[in-house]
C-alpha cells in the first residue's frame, strides 16, 4: 500500500512541477533532432505503452537525451543477446490492475452476487536501449522519422473513417456532446496546416470518442467545473498520444487550462493517472479505425 501510494504521488509530483513552471510533459516530449515522433514502445515485444507510462517513459526520454523510445527490462535485455550497463539507472514504469481475492470470490458464490475486486499498482523497471550493449541490430538500428506527407495523409484517412458527424466551418473548434458532432475552422484558418489536424484530433480523438455511445465519459461539466477541466486534460492527452502514434509532433489546444488541471491533480494525485488511462483508451479506440494496434498498458 505503502509503495503504491507513493508511486501515484511521485508521479503526480513530478508532472505538476512540470507543469508550475510552465512545461506540458505531452508536448515536444523528446528532441527532435535525436528522437523520432513516436510512442514509447518495448524493444523486444514491440508492444506500445499506455496510460502513465507514455508520460512517464517520454519524460525520461527527453531528460536523458536518449535517441530512441524503445525499453527494455534486465532480463530482457539478456534475452536479447545484450545487458545494461554498469551503473545506468533504469527509470520505473507501472502495471495497473484489479484481482478478486480468493476468499471474496468464495464469498460471493455462495451469496450469489457479483465478486468484488481490488486494484493494484506493481512497478517496474525499464531501460532505454540506449542504456544497453550488445542487442541484436535490429533492436538498435536508428529509427526513421515518419514521413510527415504519409502521416497527414493516414490522419485524413481516421478522421473519414470514423463515420462522425465532422463539420468544417466556423471560427471555433468544438465538439458537442449533446448533437454528437464535432466542428472545425476551414484549413485555410490555421497558420500552419498541421495545426489542423492536431485540432481535429483534439476535438474527435479527444471529445467525440468520449460519447455515451462509444466510451461514455463525463461530459456533463459546466466550464471552469472540475470535471470540466478532466475532460478536457483527458482530451489533451488523447491528442498527444493519437499525433505521437501518428507521427505528427503533439503541441497543446488549451494551455489557459493548466491552472484548472493543477487544482485536479494537487486535489488527488491519482487525477493525472485516471486521465492517462482514459487517454490511452480513446486513443486506441480512435485508431483502431485505421486498423492501428492499441497500447498495453505497463506491458513488459
Amino acid at each position: 500500500m505503502t509503495e503504491r501510494l507513493s508511486l501515484y504521488g511521485e508521479v503526480t509530483a513530478q508532472i505538476i512541477a512540470e507543469l508550475e513552471e510552465g512545461r506540458l510533459p505531452w508536448v515536444q516530449p523528446w528532441d527532435p533532432a535525436r528522437c523520432p515522433c513516436t510512442m514509447p514502445h518495448n524493444g523486444l515485444s514491440r508492444r506500445k505503452y499506455s496510460g502513465i507510462n507514455v508520460l512517464i517513459l517520454w519524460a525520461a526520454g527527453v531528460g536523458q537525451g536518449f535517441s530512441s523510445q524503445r525499453w527494455l527490462t534486465y532480463r530482457q535485455a539478456e534475452q536479447a543477446g545484450g545487458y545494461v550497463r554498469r551503473g545506468e539507472k533504469g527509470t520505473v514504469i507501472c502495471y495497473a490492475d484489479r484481482f478478486t481475492p480468493r476468499n471474496e470470490a468464495e464469498k460471493a458464490r455462495s451469496e450469489e452476487r457479483e465478486a468484488r475486486t481490488v486494484a493494484f499498482l506493481k512497478r517496474f523497471t525499464v531501460f532505454n536501449i540506449d542504456q544497453c550493449e550488445g542487442l541484436a541490430p535490429d533492436l538498435v538500428s536508428m529509427s526513421v522519422p515518419r514521413d510527415p506527407v504519409l502521416a497527414i495523409a493516414e490522419a485524413d484517412k481516421l478522421i473519414a473513417a470514423t463515420g462522425a458527424d465532422f463539420r468544417i466551418g466556423g471560427d471555433q473548434a468544438f465538439y458537442s456532446p449533446t448533437e454528437d458532432y464535432v466542428q472545425v475552422p476551414p484549413q485555410a484558418a490555421f497558420h500552419e496546416p498541421v495545426n489542423w489536424y492536431r485540432t481535429a484530433l483534439h476535438e474527435l480523438g479527444g471529445h467525440w470518442t468520449g460519447h455515451a455511445s462509444r466510451l461514455n465519459r463525463d461530459q456533463s461539466g459546466a466550464f471552469g467545473s472540475a470535471s470540466y477541466a478532466r475532460e478536457e486534460l483527458c482530451a489533451e492527452l488523447t491528442s498527444a498520444f493519437a499525433c505521437a502514434s501518428l507521427g505528427i509532433q503533439p503541441t497543446v489546444r488549451h494551455c489557459d487550462y493548466i491552472g484548472a488541471w493543477l487544482e485536479v491533480m494537487r486535489a488527488d494525485e491519482k487525477a493525472i493517472f485516471r486521465a492517462a488511462s482514459a487517454a490511452s483508451k480513446a486513443s486506441d479506440f480512435f485508431l483502431a479505425f485505421g486498423g492501428q494496434d492499441g497500447g498495453e498498458n505497463g506491458a513488459v
